[in-house]
């Protein structure tokens, strides 16, 4: 699977690229990043791609030519058309669901904003699938990059260690409820044990003590989920 992403920002991800299992599957030829300086489109001999909103207000607004001579050039690299998403608060809420139907492209082209977003006219040129990571706001899409990207890879068969994994996932297709609780060793810490069912071997009853802890996490956390509405 390939990203493209689309930055002001490119040296944020040089880190982000070399690490864990992200790092695995660019080595194994399992996911491709791209990173592409929105500025080398820039018209300005200074590389400006920002101004004044017209009508004023604080702030400043990404101009819509080097951004959307940027998403047409990067799109004319490869032959298959990716889907362009745009990181902005004012998106839809990304969900597992939104990220499983994003794992189902050849291609993602992820386009960071900056300061107080993009001139309209980008959306209204490029129809890009606009997307949140939350009710909140992050000083650029460059994290929120990283994220779509972090639950995507996930969904990438063969790059986790187990295939199975990830549908047990929270939020998973078919899963209304939270992941149980997890232990690993030493069984006891600082008075605290772990459940005397998890080292007993029987698999089917601790199937079922995974199911009964799952749900009350559920109800105990997000009780929403559980709603049928």
């Amino acid at each position: 699977m390939r990203f493209d992403v689309l930055t002001l920002f490119p040296e944020m991800f040089s880190g982000y690229l070399t690490q864990s299992l992200l790092k695995l599957a660019i080595e194994r030829n399992l996911v491709q990043i791209r990173l592409h300086n929105i500025r080398d489109w820039s018209r300005d001999k200074h590389q400006c791609v920002d101004d004044r909103p017209f009508g004023g207000g604080p702030g400043m607004v990404i101009k819509p030519e080097p951004t959307v001579e940027a998403v047409e050039a990067v799109q004319a690299q490869d032959e298959v058309p990716g889907l362009l998403v745009m990181l902005t608060p004012q998106g839809k809420r990304l969900t597992q669901k939104v990220v499983e139907e994003l794992a189902g492209q050849q291609r993602l082209l992820l386009l960071c904003g900056r300061y107080e977003g993009f001139d309209q006219r980008v959306s209204e040129i490029l129809k890009p699938q606009e997307l949140s990571v939350g009710d909140f706001v992050l000083n650029g899409g460059e994290v929120a990059a990283m994220t779509v990207i972090d639950t995507v890879i996930r969904l990438v068969p063969g790059v986790l260690g187990d295939e199975q994994s990830h549908h047990m996932d929270s939020f998973s297709t078919g899963n209304r409820f939270l992941e149980y609780s997890q232990y690993t060793r030493p069984r006891e810490y600082r008075g605290h044990e772990v459940p005397e069912v998890l080292l007993s071997g029987d698999h089917p009853k601790i199937a079922q003590w995974r199911e009964q802890d799952s749900r009350q996490r559920t109800h105990e956390r997000r009780p929403d989920l559980l709603d049928p509405n």
